[in-house]
């Protein structure tokens, strides 16, 4: 055994784990929409909503028993199989849907991908056999037979089991819930998150699980479980007063984005620089767990993204207080936390800081942060344009034609990463490049240059072997940036 290969084989376990998750979280992340829609309409016209209405409220049954499953379904199906793909998985999951009495949001995951490849796997028999005139004919038959199949093993067998699963799964957060345990959640939830699994923690697997709760109860406190604002929020203001260099001079633009904006990904790199300080956000997040367990408070439909904003919006009348004091307390627990490790390491970080070398988020943000500056990474951070005082005047086009900014979801950090880029580009004086943010499991190798965070960046290598890749630690404040631009201007 060489010594490589344990380092080798965690790696490619690591990426596995993240390939299941983001397949997982992107049948549901698309559909966040139609999760919202319905918890507006169940939390105004349901008979204790805002606004009864006796009319209206019958949309809420239809829209969670088989709108949203559907929707789940066919976007598997599609990621599987292209449009062939969703339309054989939803005929599919409606057999899934009308054999159980419950939202079949577990059902439409399962049988939509599965239902997709095995209608790729039959269409791979006779592809290339077909006398010409009649492909048209052998593909609707065949995808119809194969749909009517799958949707009578739906309602006969994995109706039956999901609904035994569900039960289980429901069993266990009731269990943990009155036993008051569920804040232990917070201890893998947290860690979770900074290897960059959140969406699939929240959207594959507290959204389903959730929506059915709330479905029964009128709100749930697995929404709050991993969209809780507060224990990012306590970190960063644990760096704004005691931070040092590049870390607190870029935490109060963070506060910004992390709790109004609910990119919670903005603080990942934080935590990453000091990795001790997930204890902080787990410490935090087993807080705000605990705190809507006394007050049995939740929210009646996800919370996407995570913002203070949204998580208010989606709070039924009756969990102000809980929620609101989740956050609060949350948010104390790991500054409270925060402080110590950070006041800790403080002198140290202060030396390397005199020494030239700024405690950065990252280390390719300290090779260079003293000639760049503090206040260029604060406004990279920010997403200002005025970062580059010195970019060329004159207006030059590139034979680099794209760039593409992939995270887990395709939203959020990516996004902001691509504006923060573009300004870059422009101030450059280079056009005709195209700079966009795409989920990785949607990228294609036909782009020039990927720029993916560091944990992300193996996935995104397979995807696209043929496009130069950049690893940054933090979208929003990258040095990365600069070697970007200069590449780009080089292949004028």
């Amino acid at each position: 055994m060489t010594a490589t290969s344990a380092p080798s084989r965690a790696g490619s376990a690591r990426v596995g784990v993240q390939k299941f998750g983001t397949f997982i979280s992107n049948m549901v992340l698309p559909n966040i929409a139609a999760f919202i829609a319905w918890g507006l309409i169940t939390a105004f016209f349901i008979p204790t909503g805002w606004a009864p209405n006796g009319d209206l409220v019958k949309l809420v049954d239809p829209m969670i028993l088989y709108l949203l499953p559907l929707l789940i379904a066919n976007t598997g199906g599609r990621m599987v199989y292209g449009v062939r793909g969703g339309v054989i998985a939803t005929i599919a999951t409606m057999g899934v849907i009308v054999g159980s009495s419950i939202p079949m949001f577990l059902g439409a995951m399962i049988m939509g991908p599965l239902a997709a490849w095995i209608i790729k796997q039959i269409d791979k028999l006779w592809a290339g056999k077909i006398k010409a005139g009649f492909e048209m004919l052998v593909d609707n038959f065949s995808g119809g037979i194969v749909g009517a199949l799958l949707a009578i093993i739906g309602f006969f067998g994995i109706a039956p089991a999901v609904t035994a699963l569900s039960d289980f799964l429901e069993n266990v957060v009731d269990t943990l819930v009155n036993a008051g345990l569920l804040p232990l959640a917070s201890l893998f939830v947290e860690p979770g998150k900074i290897l960059f699994l959140n969406n699939a923690i929240n959207h594959g697997v507290f959204t389903p699980l959730g929506t059915i709760q709330a479905d029964k109860d009128g709100q749930s406190i697995l929404f709050l479980i991993e969209a809780n604002p507060g224990p990012g929020l306590g970190l960063l203001l644990a760096f704004t007063v005691f931070g040092v260099g590049l870390l607190r001079a870029s935490a109060p633009g963070a506060i910004i984005i992390q709790f109004f904006g609910g990119i919670h990904e903005i603080y990942f790199p934080y935590v990453l620089a000091k990795p001790l300080l997930v204890l902080a956000v787990m410490a935090g997040g087993a807080t705000g767990v605990l705190t809507n367990v006394i007050f049995q408070s939740g929210l009646r439909a996800p919370a996407s993204p995570g913002s203070i904003i949204a998580v208010l919006g989606q709070t039924p009348p009756g969990s102000f207080v809980g929620v609101i004091l989740s956050v609060v307390f949350s948010a104390a627990v790991s500054f409270l936390v925060a402080s110590i490790i950070i006041r800790s390491s403080r002198k140290r970080d202060l030396e390397a800081l005199e020494a030239g070398e700024d405690t950065a988020l990252a280390d390719a943000v300290a090779k260079n942060a003293a000639n760049k500056g503090r206040d260029s990474q604060v406004g990279n951070l920010l997403g200002a344009a005025a970062v580059s005082t010195a970019a060329a005047t004159a207006t030059t086009t590139s034979t680099v034609n794209s760039i593409v900014f992939a995270c887990d979801a395709g939203m959020g950090s990516s996004a902001m990463g691509a504006t923060v880029l573009r300004e870059k580009l422009k101030k450059a004086g280079v056009v005709g490049v195209k700079v966009e943010n795409k989920a990785i499991t949607n990228l294609t190798d036909d782009v020039d240059i990927v720029i993916t965070q560091k944990q992300l960046t193996a996935r995104a290598e397979e995807k696209t072997p043929g496009a130069k890749h950049y690893s940054v630690d933090n979208f929003m404040g990258s040095p990365k940036y600069d070697e970007v631009v200069e590449f780009v201007k080089s292949q004028q």
